[in-house]
């Protein structure tokens, strides 16, 4: 038959952009690796030398075990495959130790773990394929939907050059997602569960997990308005779900429990000791409040408001340091960025609650989870958006609307990792990777939308043009200047500002947009 055709060669044209994708992974084998690389080496001889009761306390260097235990155990396990590449890797004092053997395992086995997120895509594909035919396969959803998930360009220069295991936690967040998406609750459940105690910055999207789960799984029927119908709670549901957070977390904590170290886990995976920044600003609120603080600075030192014999040195030329005093804004707590996350998380979960609009509700709220964490949080992460560009990309071939937030901000926020890569031999490839994603995400959404309106209007289009002078400044013409000097920060300040205010302006569409959206007759039916 037609379809069994379709279906074999949509097999055929998957196997091919994940192949593509995999050779392109083994080309970036020699390049630049960051820190994380002996991270993750010293993590393998922690848990391949000592035993359980030390994991959380070994300090030799000073890139201590900080994941939760499941990632821990993941360690040991491919602790016992490096052994055959080149056992000194393995030495707990080997600092810094890279030899040949080292750098080809350990990108290896970021390539190779990567098959889950590879089966994941492949999922997430078939939960997109339902929704409109094409009939050229260039311009078929799932096809687009791979090549964004497969080809992103963020996961590709984080785990594959800067190097980190992104690519097989982002899987399992996706298989959970298309798990949900197929009404396959318990099985979603799980994984998100395993998924929380492989890596904890997943917490962010945990209450739209939750809620969902409530409002689908644990209520079973609705209203005839699409409200709840509260006597269709089902108790059987709730035991299922608790059971399995429960399982999950004893088989993860249950040892650490036993040991009584239970605390000391705790204290390593939340080191509240960290500044408000991470050492280069992710774009989000606080760079540009810090941006604020800084121009105030200036202000008032020039219009005599400040004296200057009370601001602290390092406040103006540091910049980027770890500790960031502000001098007029007040500072910022741990406590108060919890609250402002707290509270711009609040309508989203709200919405999926009041107007539950079956999967894509819960993707709306999962992004916006992602995106409001990552606006307000303490000591976030640039990497972190990639939190919200991959699950927005499953939102992006289905609306128009979503393509062009999704395009504003996948823009901006893989701009804003550049600098995460600052090594000459790496600018042509990040530009190069850069470019020829994004030129393939603005034309690919472009044709399967072009009945519609346009994606976006000349506001936006100017602003995403003009990072092409941004970029030029920042790595050809600051240089040369004898500002470099005096104020090196002010390449990674511009950077992270300009994006700041892509990311911004995105997630603020995007609430717009889940907020004002009406519930169509149909779903309430449903």
């Amino acid at each position: 038959s037609a379809r069994s055709v379709m279906a074999a060669g949509g097999r055929s044209w998957f196997r091919a952009l994940a192949l593509g994708v995999s050779f392109l992974k083994c080309l970036l084998i020699p390049a630049y690796y960051s820190t994380d690389f002996e991270v993750h080496r010293n993590w393998l001889a922690i848990t391949h030398n000592l035993p359980l009761s030390q994991w959380y306390y070994e300090a030799t260097s000073e890139w201590t075990l900080d994941y939760p235990p499941f990632f821990a155990w993941f360690e040991y396990a491919l602790s016992h495959v490096a052994k055959y590449f080149d056992p000194k890797m393995l030495v707990i004092e080997n600092l810094n130790y890279t030899s040949r053997p080292t750098i080809f395992f350990q990108r290896f086995s970021v390539i190779f773990t990567d098959i889950l997120f590879i089966y994941a895509v492949r999922e997430c594909c078939r939960y997109v394929n339902g929704k409109r035919a094409a009939k050229d396969i260039l311009e078929k959803p799932t096809f687009i939907l791979a090549v964004l998930l497969l080809w992103n360009f963020g996961l590709l220069i984080v785990d594959h050059i800067h190097f980190q295991y992104n690519g097989f936690l982002f899987g399992l967040m996706l298989l959970s997602v298309a798990r949900l998406c197929q009404k396959r609750y318990l099985e979603g459940a799980l994984l998100f569960a395993v998924l929380l105690h492989f890596k904890h910055i997943y917490m962010y999207v945990a209450p739209a997990y939750g809620i969902y789960l409530l409002r689908s799984y644990c209520f079973t029927a609705n209203n005839a308005d699409g409200s709840l119908k509260w006597r269709s709670f089902s108790l059987l549901h709730v035991t299922l779900l608790g059971l399995i957070v429960c399982l999950v977390s004893a088989l993860s904590l249950g040892p650490f429990i036993v040991l009584g170290q239970l605390p000391q886990v705790i204290s390593r995976l939340f080191p509240f000791k960290r500044g408000l920044c991470h050492a280069y600003w992710a774009p989000n609120f606080w760079a540009l409040y810090n941006a604020m603080d800084k121009a105030l600075t200036i202000f008032g030192l020039k219009c005599n408001f400040l004296d200057p014999t009370k601001i602290p040195k390092a406040s103006m030329t540091g910049g980027l340091v770890q500790e960031f005093q502000h001098t007029v804004l007040p500072s910022v707590t741990p406590l108060a960025t919890l609250i402002c996350t707290f509270v711009s998380i609040l309508p989203s979960v709200f919405c999926l609650w009041f107007k539950p609009q079956g999967p894509r509700g819960f993707l709306q709220c999962l992004v916006l989870c992602a995106l409001s964490s990552f606006m307000f949080g303490w000591h976030v992460h640039e990497k972190a958006i990639l939190l919200a560009i991959l699950p927005l990309s499953l939102l992006s071939v289905q609306r128009a609307k979503d393509a062009g937030i999704y395009l504003i901000l996948t823009t901006t926020g893989h701009f804003s990792l550049f600098p995460l890569l600052f090594t000459s031999p790496e600018l042509p490839i990040k530009i190069l990777l850069m470019l020829l994603f994004t030129v393939y995400s603005f034309s690919s959404l472009k044709s399967l939308f072009r009945r519609e309106r346009p994606l976006l209007n000349w506001l936006e289009t100017i602003y995403l043009v003009q990072l092409v002078p941004l970029e030029i400044f920042c790595e050809m013409i600051f240089p040369l200047t004898p500002w470099k000097q005096h104020f090196p920060f002010v390449p990674l300040l511009l950077t992270s500002v300009y994006c700041a205010l892509g990311v911004t302006y995105a997630w603020l569409k995007l609430y717009a947009s889940v907020l004002t959206e009406r519930i169509s007759v149909r779903q309430k039916a449903e």
